[in-house]
């Protein structure tokens, strides 16, 4: 596991290679910065602030980078940081690094994440809606309009509930596609694929909702799991890769069910 460093220096002067890149379809380079005075109490999306602004005044284009929440909690903020998605520390999301990581002098290499299925639209941001089509495909549950029940009249016991919530903990931020080797999204599709399955309100849609999901993680683009463990140990929220397995059980289960359906025979002409 990775430490943080922690030193008495209270700025430092970083050299930085960042990914630029115009548009999905441009060719990408990178591009060497030197930062001075950054300061050891900066987050990494704040010392990427100051390099815009740096920027600006020179008459440049700025980085592009996704932050929303800066809190670690919408996902929205990863990138590679010298080959590790969303840098050095472990459960931790870029927004949440902060500069004690470095030390003075380091070079900071800082590019997109890398996935077909991500394809970059500007610099340091890149495209995954292929998740919100996952989840579209059947990560929900339905639910008819009208007054709904009390939030505690179905009783859940303890363990279940706490394994449906480390499976919801899952913020969809891509770094397990950015770690895997095969750029496989299945432990994303398998935490979203668990949480509902665990849970009786997902249970009437268990079987559609694994074979759709798969269907859709397939269609995407994104490779296949060979249980290589990148997407764990990169993984800001610690998601189990044994929910991968989860999810192959439903899937197979799904495809049983679908199997053992009553074929539908059609009486015609000369039958």
């Amino acid at each position: 596991m990775s430490t943080p460093c922690f030193n008495n220096q209270t700025q430092m002067n970083l050299k930085l290679k960042v990914w630029r890149q115009s548009g999905p379809k441009a060719k990408g380079r990178f591009e060497n910065y030197t930062l001075e005075g950054v300061t050891s109490d900066m987050s990494f999306l704040e010392m990427l602030d100051v390099l815009n602004e740096k920027l600006i005044k020179e008459g440049k284009s700025p980085v592009e980078f996704e932050s929303d929440c800066r809190e670690g909690i919408c996902g929205s903020c990863g990138c590679v940081i010298n080959g590790q998605p969303h840098g050095p520390w472990q459960k931790t999301t870029v927004c949440q690094l902060h500069m004690r990581a470095f030390r003075d002098g380091d070079t900071v290499v800082i590019e997109p994440w890398r996935a077909e299925a991500f394809p970059v639209i500007k610099d340091l941001v890149v495209d995954r809606s292929a998740f919100d089509r996952i989840i579209s495909a059947g990560g929900y549950t339905s639910a008819k309009s009208g007054q709904h029940a009390d939030a505690n009249a179905m009783l859940i016991g303890k363990p279940v509930a706490d394994e449906a919530f480390d499976a919801a903990t899952c913020i969809g931020c891509g770094a397990c596609v950015a770690a895997c080797p095969n750029a496989s999204a299945s432990l994303f599709t398998a935490a979203k694929i668990t949480q509902l399955a665990l849970l009786p309100q997902g249970h009437p849609e268990r079987t559609t909702r694994a074979s759709r999901m798969v269907a859709q993680m397939d269609a995407e683009g994104f490779g296949n799991c060979t249980n290589i463990g990148e997407c764990r140990a990169a993984c800001p929220k610690e998601i189990s890769i044994d929910y991968i397995a989860k999810m192959r059980r439903e899937y197979v289960g799904a495809m049983g069910a679908e199997l053992s359906k009553p074929t539908k025979v059609t009486v015609g002409d000369g039958v």
